[in-house]
């Protein structure tokens, strides 16, 4: 697609396939498709909704996706073998637009140390999978793991291979964020000379960020001649994450007279997704983040507010709103209905259904009763914590504290309908709080992270808490999240809502453990 010498590239988002394998990002079905929806909204190409041979849920989440998400390409990954592959197509071909993306690593490391195979025999392996793979669908990605690391001249071969096997898109990834930008530009652009005689062919590339180089690869790849870009939602993802989706679209539209080059995404849903995902998963991105981070159109030097106050361009180069950061300061309040409540919730881009609507309204009324101003972050957070299935429920939380005695915790918790209590001395009243929590649900999973922040940083604000919990027996870390105008309840709900994920995923979402992950 080319309009006025700019070309199109293709935005393929992996957040809920590489940016869940982020520590403490798993999410459940509802969550994914939650996300998937607001995606949609955003306007990516291409969704990889999962890995559908990982778990039985997993499988159902990327189903579900696929049957539901309309207008989108829904990607499942599989590796390069019979078994992944058809439990891909399983789940994608309910899509309107079904996609199986297969991979194998190409790499001579890989090869000796991980595959144990020869050259010849990756090579007929990946054209051989990508023939059963075409066999169920037209739309054939096929991924060479660790591509920037292997020989040039094998690669082409491969890539040139799986191209006449019958892949539209082949994909170079630098799975370990070992490449610096002049480097890939002349890695993609060697690629790029040696299958244009393909046809139509979608170059795709998959940059980590272990240097920091993720989104400085991949807009140089675009350079080079890559029509398509694999990035995350607030550049999460596998060890120090993925290109981040946002950098990628914004230097893209604010450098049009660089890279040339257009997409297709609608430019005011990036902060609502940003924000979406990190209600979700409770990871927050650090207040510089480019974009989406806090700061990010901050000015505290008092000559970049007497420039901007002057003139916005002289210290800012896209506007807050071009990323739809821009809030109705007063939304609602206690006297508001149901009604306006659900026409908020729309405007915000969530799509709940009646029960759910209810839990979240119940929530809101609690809060409006306990603080003036509720905004939009305040909603955010209401639907996030209202969103669980839950086991675990809890319902009180009593704690005695102060300089001259040992915090004491008193809880009481709704454990499948079944009232417990307990309590429990700590270092700290979010402590002790964790502590009774713990004796009451006999957990193994053991408190790693904790962070609080204010929503709207006055004196009555919520207190907005992320608390990540990793249970080594079943190595994995989950992150839970709540808020509250007191921060040891907001604490105590957010350990909790940890616990139920971690009981949901023990249950029914990681049925399957011996998966090799790609990125």
């Amino acid at each position: 697609m080319e309009d006025n010498n700019f070309k199109k590239i293709k935005i393929f988002d992996t957040t809920l396939r590489d940016g869940e394998q982020s520590p403490g990002a798993s999410m459940n079905i509802e969550e994914k498709l939650n996300l998937a929806r607001q995606l949609a909204r955003l306007g990516v190409d291409v969704i990889e909704a999962g890995f559908p041979i990982a778990s039985e849920g997993d499988f159902e989440a990327v189903k579900a996706i696929a049957a539901e998400i309309k207008g989108v390409e829904i990607a499942g990954l599989a590796r390069a073998n019979e078994k992944d592959i058809y439990r891909a197509y399983s789940a994608v071909k309910y899509a309107e637009k079904p996609v199986i993306h297969t991979f194998i690593a190409t790499s001579d490391i890989h090869l000796k140390y991980k595959l144990k195979l020869t050259r010849e025999e990756l090579y007929e392996k990946a054209v051989n999978m990508v023939k059963y793979a075409k066999s169920f669908i037209e739309n054939v990605e096929f991924s060479a793991e660790d591509a920037f690391r292997s020989d040039l001249d094998f690669l082409c071969r491969v890539v040139e291979g799986v191209i006449d096997a019958g892949a539209t898109t082949v994909n170079i990834p630098d799975t370990v964020g070992y490449a610096t930008p002049f480097e890939f530009f002349d890695f993609i652009k060697n690629i790029k000379k040696r299958i244009d005689a393909g046809g139509n062919i979608i170059l795709s590339v998959h940059c980590h960020n272990d240097l920091g180089l993720g989104t400085a690869n991949s807009l140089s790849a675009i350079l080079a001649g890559a029509n398509q870009v694999e990035c995350t939602v607030n550049g999460i993802g596998e060890r120090a994450g993925n290109a981040a989706l946002e950098e990628i679209v914004a230097a893209l539209n604010v450098r049009k007279d660089v890279y040339k080059a257009v997409t297709g995404i609608n430019m005011s849903e990036i902060f609502r997704s940003s924000q979406l995902l990190t209600h979700i998963t409770g990871i927050s991105v650090q207040p510089n983040k480019a974009i989406v981070g806090k700061n990010a159109f901050a000015h505290e030097a008092g000559i970049h507010q007497d420039g901007v106050l002057k003139e916005k361009t002289t210290y800012e180069i896209m506007t807050p709103e071009l990323v739809g950061r821009q809030h109705d300061e007063l939304v609602l309040g206690k006297h508001s209905g149901k009604h306006a409540f659900k026409e908020k919730l729309i405007s915000l881009g969530y799509l709940l259904n009646d029960e759910e609507i209810e839990k979240a309204f119940v929530e809101f009324k609690n809060l409006a009763d306990k603080k003036k101003e509720i905004y939009d972050e305040d909603i955010d957070s209401l639907v996030a914590k209202s969103h669980h299935l839950e086991k675990y429920e809890l319902k009180y939380v009593n704690v005695v504290c102060g300089d001259t005695v040992s915090p004491l915790s008193m809880v009481k918790l709704l454990v499948d309908g079944e009232l417990k209590h307990d309590s429990s001395c700590g270092n700290g009243p979010v402590d002790a709080a964790i502590n009774a929590i713990e004796k009451i649900v006999n957990s193994k999973a053991k408190v790693i992270a904790y962070e609080v922040k204010s929503i709207r940083g006055t004196a009555e604000a919520q207190g907005d808490v992320s608390i990540t919990v990793e249970d080594k027996e079943k190595q994995i870390s989950i992150t839970g999240r709540s808020a509250h105008t007191d921060i040891v309840v907001a604490s105590a709900k957010a350990y909790v809502n940890a616990i139920n994920k971690l009981y949901i995923y023990d249950s029914n979402l990681k049925k399957s453990v011996e998966t090799e992950v790609y990125g």
